[in-house]
């Protein structure tokens, strides 16, 4: 999956496990899967999508929640588990500290965002809800084993961590102040969308997901493992199809939609 000449110098060297390339391997993929459905139409059914396909979904799976608790649904139980780490692995340095800090952190930034940020127009589907709290969850529970792994190991001899501080906070930040700028579109009983501006929405659709896609990376330089940049690499790919079919659906609602407004890289996708 990764050229050898890589471990040891950008990722941990750790013995050969066929736990961890499973790991990696099935969570890159399916990531790749879920970016690509997106692209095709089979969307994950939550914000402007949350109601496509419906029709074809036996009622049991078609149960609708409001999208607030839809979204505290997807990311408590992943900020539960980046707390439940720092009690099971105490131990581990400075770099698994940063680890468990920076995922534990940004699981709590999206509650609160949630909580007291957002401003609700759609709903959620509860199987969509389930699939996406899972990926989240699993994928911090696996980032924090996968870095017990590596205690007394060699650090790889291109120490990423603190560059990848840098990265998730500029992620985090720019991520939570595009949130903000969508919030504030919306009055209180406003319902509809309308076309975002300022900041980065007057070159690209998605800032907010461009900088999740940092944050992302950000944490897997932190961590250095396979696993951790099969998650932000994947996650990365979800998102480009995602903010893809998000501006399909902006040029669609709005006659005067800008033509040089990308999806998610200015000037580029």
């Amino acid at each position: 999956m990764i050229m050898p000449v890589f471990q040891g110098m950008i990722i941990f060297q750790v013995p050969p496990s066929i736990l961890i390339t499973a790991m990696s391997a099935s969570t890159f993929m399916f990531l790749l899967y879920i970016g690509f459905s997106e692209i095709i139409g089979r969307h994950l059914q939550y914000s402007k999508f949350w109601n496509v396909n419906s029709n074809n979904k036996p009622n049991h799976l078609h149960i609708k929640l409001s999208s607030r608790t839809g979204m505290l649904i997807l990311y408590t139980p992943a900020f539960l588990a980046g707390i439940a780490s720092f009690f099971i692995f105490p131990d581990g340095g400075l770099r698994f500290m940063m680890v468990k800090s920076a995922l534990t952190f940004h699981f709590l930034k999206r509650d609160l965002e949630v909580l007291f940020v957002h401003k609700y127009s759609a709903g959620m589907v509860l199987d969509s809800v389930l699939l996406i709290s899972s990926a989240y969850f699993i994928a911090v529970a696996g980032m924090t084993y996968i870095q017990h792994l590596t205690l007394g190991f060699p650090e790889p001899s291109i120490d990423l961590k603190y560059l990848g501080v840098m990265l998730f906070l500029a992620g985090v930040c720019g991520n939570f102040y595009h949130h903000y700028l969508l919030a504030k579109l919306r009055e209180r009983d406003d319902k509809g969308y309308k076309f975002p501006k300022g900041g980065l929405f007057n070159l690209v659709i998605c800032p907010h997901y461009l900088f999740e896609i940092l944050g992302l990376l950000g944490i897997s330089f932190i961590c250095q493992t396979l696993f951790s940049f099969a998650v932000s690499v994947g996650s990365a790919f979800y998102l480009m199809g995602r903010s893809y079919v998000t501006r399909k659906w902006y040029i669609s609602k709005f006659e005067n939609f800008p033509k040089n407004v990308k999806a998610l890289i200015p000037y580029v996708f």
